[in-house]
């Protein structure tokens, strides 16, 4: 009852409950209805996009949370007892690193421990570790999410690229200014190229990209397939014969590569096993 309860209250709805606990709707309506028997108090009301906490519901939520929470972390500190290999590890990753680094390195690890079974999900959102969405997070930036351990790995550089056949198109840019004047890919909703363009003292709009996507893969197939200039870690874009690199002297700040664990998975042994070989082949 109370994980159909928190997931209500999270999600705001029961039919968005159930997905998220992979349970039916008719049944998380049953349990917080009788969560609220129970309790003798109404938990929710109905707003017009769905649910939302009434007063007694909301201070109830933050106790329920604080249970999933204890309760979480106890199977976290039993499971990561076991020296077995043998199970499943859960890797998240962002869509970009997943699509193109991640699958050699998983092809290796089946190929050196097969009693591993490798869960791989491709995700530019922040995967809760307590709540075993992810065993390992392989992050491009400093995890700030308490009760884990995380250690960075190195960096990835990242240059500017474009299709050779736009670039045989239009030219190939020898300056800043040149470089300016020709298309670039950007993102949509998203302001993180925008924020990374005004760092480097060049202010735009999100009008001054004429092609925009705010997924990761299909942004960088629109600069393969000639709609402009786009950045990419250069160890994926210079094994690509599609593409070449354009004004490479100038300089664009490094990723940082992390590997984030919750603290009572790092003591099993085949979390710690996918750990390393991730380590060693990401470094």
């Amino acid at each position: 009852m109370v994980q159909s309860f928190c997931a209500v209250a999270e999600a705001g709805s029961l039919s968005a409950a159930a997905r998220r606990t992979g349970q039916s709707q008719p049944t998380v309506g049953r349990h917080v209805k009788a969560l609220e028997a129970a309790l003798g108090v109404e938990l929710f009301r109905r707003v017009p996009r769905g649910l939302e906490l009434t007063p007694a519901g909301l201070e109830i939520f933050a106790h329920a949370r604080d249970m999933q929470q204890a309760a979480a972390r106890l199977r976290l500190a039993a499971e990561g007892r076991g020296e077995d290999l043998s199970g499943t590890v859960r890797i998240t990753a962002s869509v970009i690193m997943s699509h193109h680094l991640l699958p050699s390195i998983i092809a290796r690890m089946r190929r050196d421990w097969p009693q591993i079974a490798i869960e791989l999900v491709p995700s530019d959102t922040t995967e809760n570790l307590i709540f075993r969405e992810a065993d390992i997070a392989v992050r491009m930036y400093r995890p700030t999410q308490p009760d884990v351990i995380a250690r960075q790995i190195g960096e990835r550089a990242i240059g500017l690229y474009a299709a050779r056949s736009y670039l045989d198109r239009v030219g190939r840019p020898d300056s800043l200014e040149a470089l300016m004047r020709l298309d670039f890919v950007g993102y949509d909703r998203n302001e993180l190229i925008i924020r990374a363009m005004a760092g480097m003292g060049v202010e735009v709009t999100r009008d001054f990209f004429p092609v925009r996507c705010d997924d990761q893969a299909v942004h960088w197939n629109l600069v393969r397939a000639g709609c402009g200039i786009g950045g990419m870690q250069v160890a994926i874009a210079e094994a690509d014969p599609l593409v070449e690199r354009v004004v490479p002297e100038l300089p664009l700040p490094a990723l940082p590569l992390w590997l984030v664990a919750p603290q009572a998975l790092r003591t099993s042994a085949r979390i710690r096993t996918v750990w390393e070989a991730l380590a060693r082949a990401l470094a």
